[in-house]
């Protein structure tokens, strides 16, 4: 039996300082994906770039806004790579409990389901 394809999941937010890094963590226990997180601000802690956008397989964004900055900025290196906004705002902190709730409901769906399941956390 062949091992499923790795699929490249990209995370966006303005600074990657909380939401897309936390995603990034959330998600990187998953053999079947390659994670990376970045920002949209030029000042981002790991700026968005057009070689990012051109090797994610799938994109999420956190916001509206993060979707637009990126078919704006990075239209010819999306070439039809699918960009999902996940309507998550500004609220959280980094791992927050409730943020990594809200991710694992809003980005499960999109993905192929797995065999393994997620490891436990930490309170």
């Amino acid at each position: 039996m062949s091992r499923p394809r790795v699929r490249t999941v990209l995370f966006v937010c303005s600074q990657n300082k909380l939401r897309s890094p936390t995603a990034e963590q959330v998600f990187s226990w998953r053999e079947d994906l390659e994670v990376d997180s970045a920002g949209t601000n030029h000042d981002a802690e790991n700026p968005l770039t057009a070689e990012l956008v051109r090797w994610a397989d799938l994109i999420f964004v956190m916001e509206k806004a993060h979707r637009s900055k990126l078919q704006r900025r990075f239209r010819e290196a999306l070439a039809g790579t699918r960009v999902i906004c996940l309507d998550i705002p500004d609220d959280y902190a980094f791992l927050q409990p409730e943020l990594v709730s809200l991710l694992e409901i809003k980005v499960s769906r999109h993905l192929p389901a797995t065999l393994t399941a997620a490891p436990k956390r930490r309170a």
